[in-house]
């Protein structure tokens, strides 16, 4: 299979007309009809715009669920700036992603693994032909930056592995060799698990340097400490870099600094500059055009850790004070980026249930939003002429790239605009309300497609994920999915959001399930209020902290007719040593042998003896985020207790799903479960069974 396609590329650059594009589909019916599950595996995520040097064209990727074949598969495209037919780069069979044009605009760099081995850099060459492989490390290419001059690139690699070393070495050897017994995993580390990752070693995530000439590979910084975003400085002479190199383990907090390497250092790193000294995590660094100074986001308070309010922040290249720029706006920021003339930095803020691309001058000002109103700006890209494309959605249209030519926004993707001509679709509103000691609190409500003035329906409350985390002006599948099934659909926002300032988002610190539960039931009580909610027909679910939530629900209340908790705690200790949150946990509860009247009070498991709702329990088997054990704890409780119960556990699923068939599959059982439960369908609470293969 062809990795891309050097004519079309060539073709395109040169400026003669191709025909290649991603949207190719029949006329959408006249009348739009409800979306469905199904319709799930049709929507393509856009993300990740990238100007080219001359800003004439905007690369981006495709990815796509393919339920048929059950797996994800990502492709680059490019369009023109100014609007026009999209072309595709890479083919259709391998996956590829991190598209990055050199700043000579020669080539465009991708990341991309091809018949099951490391994912690797591979390269298009503007003249046009084939795509080439750039670097063959025994591990994985995670990230990678070209240097100002497009001779070198830095990456980030992580040790490898014996394993990976090994295979390294017998690649060209005999492929039917047996293989071996899985080594023992041998741990020493505090912090030793992650989801994904499993078990945590002594290997370490470290700056590499690609000499595109020589295909030559050099170390730049070394260490028992993980490296991460590095940006080149514009003389490339230096790179800058987070890392916590806390002494005398990093493990035991989660303050990031930024450093500073010179780019040919023969020490592996051995004399650095350290640029912030803030305890709180400092990170994304960006320098300035002249190379005087890094921009930079700045956690100030070290023990909120999540809660804290992320600033921006800007600090000399050489060292010195830091000055921060948005203490009086109280928003998370991220993604800075200095301006091509260096006077102001651009930043995307968390606000009010929306995500703004924003900008402040350089010496600090006033902020002004070059992208504002109820959106949802996911990543954006600033072309050397000052132009911005964006990867942006609204509550009724998935991620596009946007364009803003003369401050005036610009759809230039339509990778969606075919299926959603096609969709009868609810316009989330975002509604404020009260809660029960006065504090104002926000959330999104969808109401159901046939939705009738003064008719009452059943509705779904849907906590979120996090804790801190926040429902945004965005498309939601499920959202419409539950609408377009006749539900009123609740995603508030309680404290712990993000998006509404520090003391919001740290109010239910150490606290869980208290003033949250609170908000939660009051976005409930108003739309009863509103006369949507039928309150004789409430169902409750959500996943992650929002399966938290819902185990917290339900302990408390007996008003709703059906929950799903999906990949939820449930008895804290138990999880302490087994999942990854050992430091959050101990930061925020104390060492459980030493505080554990706190854990215990705050563990759903001691109320379980109240719960009368019927309970449908999800999770993936290898998810360490949330260990699958708090799913079946709350399941054997329940069905001990006599509750209706079942457990679903998806094999080869971490916390969040990947396998279509298995998203296909919870999404299915969401439905009937909901259904039986809360509209009191007959039928059975469980999707019909597939024949087998």
């Amino acid at each position: 299979m062809k990795i891309g396609s050097g004519v079309i590329f060539l073709a395109a650059l040169l400026g003669i007309s191709a025909s290649v594009s991603a949207q190719a589909p029949p006329a959408p019916p006249k009348v739009p009809r409800p979306i469905t599950i199904g319709d799930y595996f049709q929507i393509r995520e856009v993300s990740d715009p990238q100007w080219s040097p001359e800003a004439k064209w905007v690369a981006y990727t495709v990815k796509t669920p393919l339920l048929k074949d059950d797996k994800n598969e990502e492709r680059i495209w490019m369009v023109p700036a100014a609007g026009g037919a999209p072309l595709a780069l890479t083919a259709e069979g391998v996956s590829s992603s991190h598209p990055r044009w050199s700043p000579d605009g020669n080539s465009l760099a991708f990341l991309s693994a091809r018949s099951g081995g490391k994912q690797q850099i591979w390269l298009l060459n503007r003249l046009g032909g084939e795509a080439q492989r750039l670097t063959d490390t025994p591990q994985d290419v995670s990230d990678f930056a070209w240097s100002p001059d497009s001779r070198r690139l830095v990456l980030l690699l992580r040790d490898a592995s014996p394993e990976e070393l090994e295979a390294a070495k017998e690649k060209d050897k005999d492929a039917k060799k047996e293989p071996k017994t899985p080594r023992p995993w041998v741990i020493d580390r505090l912090q030793f698990k992650q989801d994904k990752d499993g078990y945590l070693d002594r290997r370490r995530t470290h700056l590499y340097l690609f000499d595109l000439a020589a295909k030559s590979l050099a170390q730049v910084t070394s260490g028992d400490y993980d490296d991460s975003e590095p940006a080149w400085s514009p003389d490339g002479r230096s790179l800058a870099f987070t890392s916590n190199r806390s002494l005398p383990d990093p493990d035991h907090n989660y303050n990031s600094d930024i450093w500073v390497v010179a780019a040919d250092n023969t020490d592996k790193g051995a004399h650095l500059t350290q640029i912030t000294t803030n305890p709180g995590a400092d990170s994304s660094p960006a320098w300035s055009p002249d190379g005087q100074w890094i921009a930079f986001v700045s956690q100030l308070d070290p023990r909120l850790f999540w809660y804290a309010t992320k600033h921006l922040a800007v600090a000399p290249a050489a060292g010195g004070a830091a000055k921060l720029l948005t203490l009086a706006l109280d928003r998370n920021v991220s993604d800075p980026h200095f301006s091509p003339d260096g006077n102001s930095v651009y930043f995307i803020a968390d606000d009010d249930g929306t995500q703004n691309l924003c900008r402040i001058p350089a010496a600090g000002g006033e902020v002004t939003r070059p992208i504002g109103g109820r959106v949802m700006v996911n990543a954006y890209a600033l072309a050397k002429t000052g132009e911005i494309a964006a990867q942006m959605a609204t509550v009724t249209r998935p991620d596009e790239i946007y364009a803003l030519p003369g401050g005036k926004l610009s759809q230039i993707t339509h990778t969606n605009d075919a299926l959603l001509a096609q969709l009868k679709l609810s316009e989330g509103e975002y509604v404020r309300f009260k809660s029960k000691d006065g504090t104002t609190v926000s959330g999104y409500l969808y109401k159901p497609l046939d939705y009738t003035p003064g008719k009452k329906y059943p509705t779904i409350l849907r906590p979120h994920g996090g804790p801190v985390w926040a429902y945004y002006a965005e498309f939601s599948h499920l959202a419409q999915l539950f609408a377009a099934n006749g539900y009123a659909v609740l995603f508030p926002n309680p404290r712990g959001s993000s998006g509404y300032g520090q003391n919001f988002c740290q109010a239910i610190y150490a606290d869980w399930g208290n003033k949250d539960y609170q908000d939660d039931m009051a976005m409930v009580d108003y739309a009863i209020a509103q006369g949507i909610a039928d309150p004789d027909k409430l169902g409750v679910g959500g996943w992650s902290y929002g399966g938290i939530s819902t185990n917290f629900i339900i302990t408390q209340t007996t008003r709703f007719k059906a929950a799903i908790s999906g990949a939820s705690e449930f008895l804290y200790v138990t999880n302490y040593g087994h999942d990854q949150y050992q430091r959050e946990y101990e930061i925020e509860l104390g060492l459980p042998w030493e505080n554990r009247a706190l854990w215990e009070k705050l563990a759903p498991f001691n109320k379980v003896t109240r719960i009368t709702t019927p309970t449908l329990v999800m999770g993936g088997n290898i998810d360490w985020n949330v260990p699958i054990i708090n799913s079946e704890q709350l399941y054997q409780s329940l069905k001990r207790l006599g509750i209706p119960t079942e457990l679903v556990v998806y094999p080869g699923e971490f916390h969040q799903f990947t396998a279509p068939s298995h998203i296909q599959d919870r999404l299915e059982r969401y439905l009937a479960w909901y259904a039986h439960y809360v509209k009191g369908d007959p039928t059975p609470p469980r999707p019909p069974a597939k024949p087998a293969d």
